[in-house]
């Protein structure tokens, strides 16, 4: 049988609008408490006045006798008289303690929920000219960092960090990583980059620039695009901040750079990733010249419009500056030509690219008056002796690393490396590829935290020893605590010995670095690390964006420390600027130098003032931007290499042509 429904009384229909109006909003519960409490109050104060033997005979004195008796009902039992009297003033006081008690909870409840709702993250930061970071991994304290510093020239300066964790978690974790930011907000908010209306809370459409993180998961590169396009529908395809975001496999590129747009930079990791542990396994030191150079504390690069270097020659432009070193131009179109010919002119809309301590360099009194051609060393410098390395572990980046050495090295060189069992199948079938005639390279297998097998290796008869830990989602434990065992065993054999052993050590955790055991000639590569500084160099300048695509991906051994003596006799005193004038003279831009240490090598001095005078030892190093390694082809091969980067659309097309035709030669290996 159907039932019938009964209609609703009046009572049911009373009882659930009152309920429906207590559910909308704190503010109404409040509304109805006080209703409710001057229902009962002002009748019952009335009455108390009316029955008062001595109550003024007006009415308007009696209505001012009910407001005062109103306005003091916390006073329990307070009146005295008539039974009836006293009986009143308790109800009216016991109704007072009910009322305020309510509404005591109410304001609590209220706030706790104000407070979880700010605890959850999900309100709108109403920001101007803020930078907005989108996603969450190891590397967001370094970009965090590098964009409080950029922000701390600000008034309010802020922050703004979306991803899909905890907003108080967030904001500890920063805060403990960063300590004092000066002045400078972090504002973290809960949500799915990927969700538009997430996106809508951080207000990108009014920021300076955003970037997008990848994660530490397996589809970290997909998420990224995913990102991109919840911007796009967000702000539309021509609108809104630079974007910089950044890739982890190089399938994914040419996807991610679509769903950027034009205003948008995107950066692969893993090939800037080996393209550091070469340059570092070539040029022990760089990596600490590579993070001042990249950081916001101290010298770095800068884009420099100077209208009265149009139509001089490059090689009067590197000395007319009294502290900063002119490495290349930013052409009108935004491509970036690095270590242009001496005799290459400025040309109309030309923009300087140099390292110095700020964006207004400084200008040289008598340029010319620093430069002793009598102490430079002759051009014909000896070629470097071919290099032997030790590659020790094995991942995804490993073919990279390899191919890079193959093409950079000098002919000659030998490459062996060493994996565990597991991984042993995959190098061994790429070690057995030719290697172009200038690199031979071996496998074995072996434990690489085993100190007798290590013992075993001429570990002091290679030029630089590699240490690569596994792929995270290889092994159970943490990918750096192979690593960190292996530079253990690497320590120990180096302080057996007496002797410093280069080593360079590829990191996933920048926490490790502080663990690692390293020696006086060793270096860790935190990886992303360099990707992150990249990248929040771009944000603050968009213009560095195709210096650092040649710098890091379409060149090969762009960053070189070479002897002192290639450049000025040893022994002599020479100014700076000396030094400057002979790498113009190789094709090459001097931006800073090392000096020898006995025991452990310094850190490198970047652009000191062209009119600084010192006696240049044989051990000194100077840090120079040399022009592009020629291309290597296989015999019989003429598909690109694995690690071979190609120019980006948008970035670099052919150089310009300088008037000197003689092409310049990059630094040799020693």
């Amino acid at each position: 049988m159907e039932r019938r429904q009964r209609p609703a009384s009046c009572r049911d229909r009373a009882r659930y609008a009152f309920d429906r109006t207590l559910a909308r909003s704190t503010g109404t519960l409040l509304g109805w408490l006080a209703v409710c409490c001057l229902a009962v109050v002002v009748p019952v104060s009335t009455l108390l006045v009316w029955t008062d033997p001595q109550a003024p005979r007006s009415l308007s004195e009696r209505l001012v006798a009910v407001w005062r008796t109103s306005a003091e009902t916390l006073r329990l039992g307070g009146i005295t008289g008539a039974p009836l009297r006293m009986l009143l003033s308790v109800v009216l006081g016991l109704i007072a303690l009910l009322c305020v008690s309510t509404l005591v909870g109410v304001v609590t409840t209220g706030l706790g929920d104000r407070l979880e709702e700010l605890r959850r993250g999900r309100s709108t930061v109403l920001e101007r000219g803020h930078a907005v970071v989108l996603g969450w991994s190891d590397q967001v304290f370094t970009v965090v960092g590098e964009l409080v510093a950029a922000q701390s020239a600000r008034s309010r300066g802020v922050v703004a960090v979306l991803a899909d964790r905890d907003s108080t978690e967030m904001a500890a974790a920063l805060h403990t990583a960063l300590g004092a930011t000066g002045g400078v907000r972090i504002v973290c908010r809960s949500g799915s980059p990927a969700d538009p209306d997430a996106l809508a809370l951080l207000t990108p459409s009014a920021a300076d620039s955003v970037l997008v993180m990848p994660s530490d998961d397996d589809n970290a590169d997909l998420e990224v695009i995913r990102v991109l396009l919840a911007l796009r529908a967000l702000l539309g395809a021509q609108a809104g901040p630079p974007v910089v975001a950044a890739v982890r496999d190089e399938r994914h590129l040419t996807a991610a750079r679509l769903a950027a747009g034009p205003r948008g930079t995107v950066l692969e990791t893993e090939a800037t990733t080996a393209r550091l542990l070469v340059q570092a396994a070539r040029n022990p030191g760089l990596v600490a010249a590579l993070r001042d150079l990249l950081d916001l504390a101290g010298a770095e690069f800068h884009v420099v419009d100077e209208p009265e270097a149009e139509g001089l020659e490059f090689g009067e432009i590197a000395l007319r500056y009294a502290s900063a070193c002119p490495v290349g131009l930013l052409l009108p179109d935004g491509r970036a030509l690095l270590t242009p010919a001496a005799r290459t002119r400025c040309g109309p809309g030309d923009r300087l690219i140099v390292v110095a301590p700020d964006e207004r360099p400084e200008r040289a009194a008598a340029p010319e008056a620093h430069v002793d051609a009598g102490v430079m060393a002759p051009a014909d410098a000896v070629p470097g002796q071919p290099a032997r390395f030790l590659l020790l572990g094995w991942n995804s980046r490993a073919p990279l690393v390899t191919d890079l050495l193959s093409r950079t090295v000098r002919p000659g060189s030998v490459l062996d490396v060493v994996t565990g069992p597991r991984t042993a199948p995959d190098a061994s079938r790429l070690v057995g590829r030719p290697g172009g005639g200038r690199l031979t390279a071996t496998h074995r297998t072996g434990e690489l935290t085993r100190p007798e097998q290590a013992a075993g290796l001429d570990l002091f008869g290679y030029h630089c020893v590699i240490v690569l830990g596994p792929d995270a989602e290889a092994v159970s434990f943490g990918p750096d605590d192979q690593t960190l065992l292996t530079l253990l065993t690497l320590r120990s054999c180096e302080e057996e010995a007496g002797r410093p052993l280069p080593v360079v050590a590829e990191l996933s955790d920048h926490r490790s670095r502080a663990l690692a055991p390293l020696g006086p000639r060793s270096a860790a590569v935190v990886r992303a690390e360099l990707t992150a500084l990249v990248m929040a160099r771009i944000s603050h300048a968009p213009a560095l964006a195709s210096l650092f695509e040649e710098l890091f991906a379409s060149r090969g051994g762009a960053l070189a420390l070479s002897p002192a003596t290639r450049y000025v006799l040893p022994g002599r005193e020479a100014s700076f600027a000396t030094v400057v004038a002979a790498a113009l003279g190789r094709g090459e831009c001097a931006i800073g130098y090392r000096a020898h240490a006995p025991h452990r090598p310094g850190d490198v001095r970047l652009a000191p003032r062209k009119s600084e005078r010192r006696v240049w030892s044989a051990g000194d190093e100077v840090l120079v931007v040399a022009p592009p390694d020629p291309p290597v082809v296989s015999p019989g091969d003429e598909r690109p290499s694995p690690g071979e980067r190609r120019t980006l659309p948008g970035m670099r097309g052919e150089e310009r042509v300088g008037t000197d035709d003689s092409p310049a030669s990059g630094p040799p290996l020693d």
